[in-house]
């Protein structure tokens, strides 16, 4: 089995970065390169673009919370020379963090950058389509921020209690009485009088 992607040395990257684009860098150590965030599309379409480099790929978009900043992180790879490159964008407003979108980069970054919108409220300027990825349109909050559960509002965030924890008042009625499938009343036409008749 071949080796996977090797991992290229962030103080590598960024000085390539920074003979290409002065002040782009922010930071870097041995495994990322940390770039202006308001530069990072002009950062990843240079890596992209570049021979040495070629990050043809955005295997990996995600951010992490904080608390006071979030991160976001590109994992990106060249398939052809078989390593990837990491890119962070530090975020500083934690109330309403955004950065610019990687999709006019990677089209790929489209239901990635939803999907952190989603769980983490981070909103990417010029997506083509910024909306919810798993849960409804106007649910409240983004459930992977560290401050999810403290929302305040008087908004609360699942359920008060596990499911029936509390068997006199039930939080659902699924299947109240426990039943079992042969318990299960058989009515004419469902699931149960087909499978008891052999039909298909």
């Amino acid at each position: 089995m071949p080796a996977g992607p090797h991992q290229l040395d962030g103080h590598r990257v960024a000085a390539s970065l920074s003979a290409a684009a002065a002040g782009i860098v922010t930071r870097a150590t041995d495994e990322w390169v940390e770039v202006d965030p308001e530069r990072v599309q002009e950062a990843l379409r240079w890596l992209h673009d570049s021979e040495e480099y070629d990050a043809a790929q955005l295997s990996n978009l995600t951010a992490v919370d904080r608390h006071t900043s979030f991160e976001v992180v590109y994992h990106l790879q060249s398939l052809d020379l078989n390593h990837q490159v990491v890119v962070k964008a530090i975020l500083r407003d934690h109330e309403a963090p955004s950065v610019p979108s990687a999709y006019p980069v990677y089209k790929g970054a489209l239901l990635q950058e939803r999907e952190v919108y989603d769980l983490m409220g981070i909103r990417f300027a010029d997506h083509p389509d910024l909306r919810r990825l798993f849960l409804w349109e106007g649910y409240p909050g983004h459930p992977l921020r560290k401050d999810f559960l403290g929302m305040g509002g008087g908004l609360t965030v699942g359920l008060g209690r596990f499911p029936n924890e509390d068997l006199a008042n039930p939080d659902r009625q699924m299947n109240a009485g426990n039943l079992t499938s042969q318990d299960m009343p058989r009515e004419a036409g469902g699931f149960g009088s087909s499978m008891a008749s052999g039909g298909h």
